[in-house]
This record gives structure tokens, sequence and C-alpha cells, in this order.
């Protein structure tokens, strides 16, 4: 049987222990340059750290003028802010036409409901639509806004379950759907009824 004896190898990363010593005397040299850059740049990097904290907290202040409560959104009441933003973006849009923020409107409200009940609500300054499933009353009173230029005032919201229907032996049964009834202030209209 032969015996095999090994080598000794040197590791690449490791190199030779003149290389270490060179890379030793090398380390010092080069951390008193970056010690002088440092000492120009210590004030650069302070300003910057400066304007990101102060650009954060104007963030946070953007965000809190933001958040405003149901009543504001849904048309209730106005801040401070709010009523600059609408001065400024009445500007913008030309007079006689009503702002377009809320670009869903088609979504949320799918038709109005042409029904004898619907049209008996027509003469208490109400109106009938049926809305999408997961829509809310702000967001209808939103969509309103945009399509017709009226404000409501009020919103009721009716969730309705399809009705069970069987054909032959299949049993089934039709979506389920959401209707809203819309209240608008005292002589303002809605032309819903055109060419019924």
């Amino acid at each position: 049987m032969a015996f095999f004896t090994r080598k000794k190898t040197v590791d690449p990363k490791e190199g030779t222990g003149k290389k270490k010593e060179e890379k030793k005397a090398e380390k010092p040299a080069a951390t008193r340059a970056s010690a002088d850059k440092a000492g120009k740049s210590s004030s650069v990097v302070a300003e910057k750290k400066i304007k990101a904290v102060e650009k954060i907290d104007t963030d946070k202040k953007v965000k809190e003028e933001k958040k405003s409560s149901m009543k504001e959104l849904y048309g209730g009441g106005q801040a401070e802010t709010g009523a600059k933003k609408d001065d400024k973006k009445s500007d913008k849009t030309p007079k006689g036409k009503p702002e377009r923020i809320f670009g869903d409107a088609y979504r949320v409200i799918i038709r109005p409901l042409v029904t004898e009940k619907a049209a008996n609500l027509g003469s208490e300054n109400k109106y009938v639509f049926a809305v999408n499933i997961k829509a809310n009353k702000i967001e209808i009173a939103k969509a309103i806004n945009e399509i017709y230029g009226i404000k409501p005032v009020g919103i009721n919201i009716i969730s309705i379950k399809g009705k069970k229907v069987r054909y032959g032996r299949t049993i089934g049964q039709r979506k389920n759907w959401k209707k809203a009834i819309v209240t608008l202030a005292a002589g303002k209209t809605i032309k819903v009824y055109e060419g019924v």
C-alpha cells in the first residue's frame, strides 16, 4: 500500500505573512486620509441629516392636513386648508362646470332606478340609484357631486339579497345588489327621468 503525503497549501485569502504586514502598514495611512476627508465632509453629512429630518417633519404635517373627519369628506364642513385648496382648483376650472375630482363615479353609480316608487320619491327631492355593492355613503356622495354637480344632503343605502330562482330542476340565485336613496337640498333637482 502506498502512503500519500499532503502538501502544505497557502490559502489565497490569507497570502504570505509579508503581505499581511504590508496591508497592516497601509491601513493607518488610509484611515488618516479618510479622517481628513471626514472633517471636511462631516458638516455636509450633518446638513444632509438635518434636511432629511425636516423633510420627514413636513411630510407628517401634510399627512395631518389631509386627514379629515367624515363630515368634511361628506361635504358637511370645510377646514381652512380645504378652503385654500378649493380656491386654487377654482382658478383652474372654468366657471359653470363642476369639479371633476372623483374619477370612478361611473363605477360607483351603476344606473338610476326608474320605478313607480322612485318616481314618487322624486316629489320629496329624493332620487334612487343602483350602486356598486362595495360602495359607501361618502363614495356615493362624491360620485353624485361629480356626475350631476350637486352635493347631496343625505344618503340612505339598502343592501338587497338576490331572489332565489328556479328554471326546471336548476335552482339558483340572482346577484345581490345595493341601492342608494339620495336626498338633495330644497330647490335642487336631477334630470334622471329624461326620455322615460
